[in-house]
């Protein structure tokens, strides 16, 4: 045991005396791998699928990477994905008119095995896992009121509703894969900048949401205000939850509303990034 211990102190040591550190900072941008269906477009004369990924949208990394020797390393990363807007449910038809989109807003952590083919050449793959942050749904919907609406809330015929809202959706914590491929140009001894194309392959199964922001005004036919606020977070209309749970299992007899099935939703992505390294002074091989 003491001969194993002293042989792996030896590795270890030796390892981190010829190593190398570096620290690198990133930006770019990704679009969807690995896509699915995430809503409908709905016209007076067709209905037409959305698909998409969440993955889709500019990033921002920053990562820690240690080289053993001259090819091998590992490298440990976060990130943050703003992710670009995703067709929902998008509505246009006599008396109804829907805009739903949904977006990434997450934190995202990697951990993976670095391996230089040569010089300016690495590869890059490991472990990729979301730390935060939401998929946020932001909807607008108009909708003119029949007769007995309108006569009901004291407005002239072709008066609408008009509503806004957010609701924030998250998820289980995943685990998916991370791959990339660059190519590193040395500026000098210490600061050199890369290039690298990137997938990620990763979904979220949902956990729960909440409506953080709801209003719905009465407007006239001329566009003027009657009715501001008839319906708010504190005051929701028939058929909305403020907050939203998602399971596996649900009973045919279920009366809960605020109980859905659970899904997965896309967050797989290819992209390209550009950066700069700074590399320490330290250990590595001398020239």
């Amino acid at each position: 045991m003491k001969h194993l211990i002293t042989v792996c102190t030896a590795v270890l040591t030796s390892a981190l005396s010829f190593g190398q550190m570096e620290v690198s900072l990133s930006s770019g941008y990704a679009i969807g791998s690995a896509t699915m269906k995430l809503g409908e477009r709905v016209s007076m004369s067709e209905t037409e699928n959305s698909y998409g990924s969440y993955g889709e949208g500019a990033n921002v990394q920053i990562r820690g990477t240690y080289f053993f020797d001259d090819s091998f390393g590992v490298d440990l990363g976060i990130g943050y994905l703003q992710g670009s807007d995703q067709d929902i449910s998008v509505v246009d038809v006599s008396n109804l008119q829907v805009d739903a989109v949904a977006r990434a807003r997450a934190f995202g952590a990697s951990a993976s095995v670095v391996y230089k083919f040569t010089n300016n050449v690495y590869g890059r793959f490991g472990a990729l896992l979301k730390l935060g942050g939401k998929t946020e749904g932001v909807v607008y919907q108009k909708s003119v009121f029949n007769n007995d609406e309108a006569s009901a809330l004291g407005v002239p015929e072709g008066s609408y509703s008009e509503t806004n809202y957010k609701e924030d959706f998250h998820g289980k914590f995943p685990l998916g894969f991370v791959g990339a491929l660059g190519y590193k140009h040395d500026l000098g001894s210490n600061f050199s900048i890369f290039l690298e194309a990137e997938y990620y392959g990763i979904s979220l199964k949902r956990k729960d949401s909440e409506i953080a922001e709801f209003n719905t005004n009465v407007v006239l036919p001329d566009g003027t205000v009657a009715v501001e606020g008839l319906y708010t977070l504190d005051n929701l209309p028939e058929g909305y939850n403020r907050k939203t749970t998602y399971v596996d299992n649900l009973s045919n007899t279920n009366t809960d509303t605020s109980k859905e099935l659970s899904q997965k939703v896309p967050y797989s992505s290819f992209g390209l990034n550009f950066g700069i390294t700074y590399k320490f002074k330290g250990g590595g091989k001398k020239e």
